[in-house]
């Protein structure tokens, strides 16, 4: 009778961890022709996951355990090389030369998956794709098991292929583009960084340049304020995120976006 008593009581804390645990374990996939190295960076009060960095090769998956109310970010590095004492550098997304970043953010410009976790059985999952650091790789996060209700988000265009010239980022000594970067970061100014006398949502507005991230990215946030259309609600126990996703749009639809931005801006 103990055993039995023991066993139901087992059964009802591991039960009640599952209804708390609103996302116990994000997947990352590598669907790129390339290396990746993705990076998780948590929020202010929230541990770092068990893992700040790795590596994916073409066609691997990794999955990686949460805990309730974590809160954090998800991205993927691209052209790195690391020593055997895990220091190096990246093309793009480094977080100070290290494989895992252990608390270091990503270098702009990238792309970046956030979310937060519910606390509690009857909270809710925020999360979204970020392109207000920029972009580096496209990339799609889905809920798993958390009904019709909730809803995929990402960016699954190639920005790099449409980028504006002045927010390229290049491969040193090459003609390769391997990132865009945002206009806050290219020029630096409040309008654009959403700061200043610009900084609430009545006086930042969407600029041409994040007009362009918008067009190519419906969900994913194009600058600071873009909340309406672009953070979602969700509660599941698995969150898959995959960069280079089948792509939907064209090189050519966003270059046509581009051309009609650039007379915008002449104009």
């Amino acid at each position: 009778m103990a055993e039995l008593v023991r066993g139901v009581v087992l059964l009802s804390a591991a039960l009640q961890a599952l209804t708390l645990c609103s996302a116990c374990s994000f997947t990352v996939s590598n669907n790129c022709p390339h290396t990746i190295w993705p990076a998780t960076l948590a929020g202010a009060g929230t541990p770092q996951l068990p893992t700040t960095g790795f590596l994916l090769a073409p066609g691997e998956s990794a999955q990686i355990p949460a805990s309730p109310g974590w809160s954090g970010r998800i991205w993927a590095r691209t052209g790195c090389f690391f020593d055997e004492h895990g220091e190096g550098t990246c093309q793009t997304g480094d977080c100070g030369g290290k494989l895992q970043c252990g608390g270091m953010a990503a270098l702009p410009p990238a792309t970046l998956f956030e979310i937060t976790l519910a606390t509690s059985s009857s909270g809710r999952d925020f999360y979204d794709v970020s392109l207000v650091d920029g972009y580096n790789l496209p990339v799609y996060a889905t809920p798993r098991g958390g009904g019709a209700a909730c809803n995929a988000t990402g960016c699954i265009s190639d920005l790099n292929s449409g980028c504006p010239q002045e927010l390229q980022v290049e491969v040193a000594g090459g003609d390769v583009v391997v990132a865009c970067r945002s206009a806050c970061e290219a020029f630096g100014l409040d309008e654009y960084c959403c700061s200043g006398e610009y900084a609430d949502p009545t006086t930042c507005r969407p600029s041409a340049y994040s007009a362009l991230f918008k067009a190519a990215c419906p969900r994913a946030y194009s600058y600071a304020f873009d909340d309406s259309t672009s953070t979602f609600t969700c509660k599941a126990p698995e969150y898959a995120i995959t960069f280079c996703p089948t792509p939907t749009r064209s090189a050519r639809m966003i270059s046509c976006i581009t051309n009609y931005i650039d007379l915008t801006l002449l104009n």
